[in-house]
């Protein structure tokens, strides 16, 4: 057996792990990417303002539209996760931009920023100690916060991986 396969030994006086606070350690990894593929802020750093509403050959959406479909999707993830009165918006056309092109600047700026924020904001909800990641909410029908993490994430990963393959098509992506 290879050592990467040998179990560990125990040594004295060492703690067992304590499982919950590797997975939420583990979600919190998850959120934020960076280990099995860039951070979802990287694919958005430097992207030129005036491709933010360019379509690209055989790709359905602009950056402007997928930036802001994630940004709406994951604060609707957020205000479930931790609001029993939240609405979701209409599916689907709540959760895409009304126009392939961000109004300005401005706006492609304030929304990186909510999904920062919003980004950090679940982070906490699950590093809370007190946030029960398997209870189902009080108000859905079965869902549970480490399954709103994890729905986020795989959310993000697939939209992050059109953000990288729209800045390639348009040859925009450093790694060109």
């Amino acid at each position: 057996m290879s050592s990467r396969m040998a179990p560990r030994k125990k040594e004295a006086g060492t703690k067992k792990a304590n499982p919950e606070v590797s997975l939420r350690k583990h979600l919190v990894a998850l959120l934020r990417g960076g280990e099995a593929h860039i951070q979802f802020a990287d694919a958005l750093t430097d992207f030129p303002a005036d491709k933010r509403g360019a379509f690209a050959d055989g790709l359905p959406h602009t950056g402007w539209q997928l930036l802001e479909h994630a940004r709406i999707a994951q604060w609707d993830i957020l205000e479930f996760s931790r609001n029993a009165k939240h609405v979701s918006p209409d599916f689907p056309e709540g959760y895409w931009p009304k126009t392939p092109l961000p109004p300005g600047d401005a706006a492609w700026s304030r929304s990186v920023k909510a999904f920062q924020r919003d980004l950090q904001e679940m982070i906490a909800l699950l590093t809370n100690p007190l946030a029960d990641l398997c209870a189902p909410f009080p108000w859905g029908d079965g869902q549970t916060l480490l399954r709103e993490a994890l729905v986020l994430a795989d959310h993000n990963a697939y939209h992050l991986g059109q953000l990288v393959d729209l800045r390639r098509a348009l040859k925009i992506w450093p790694q060109s």
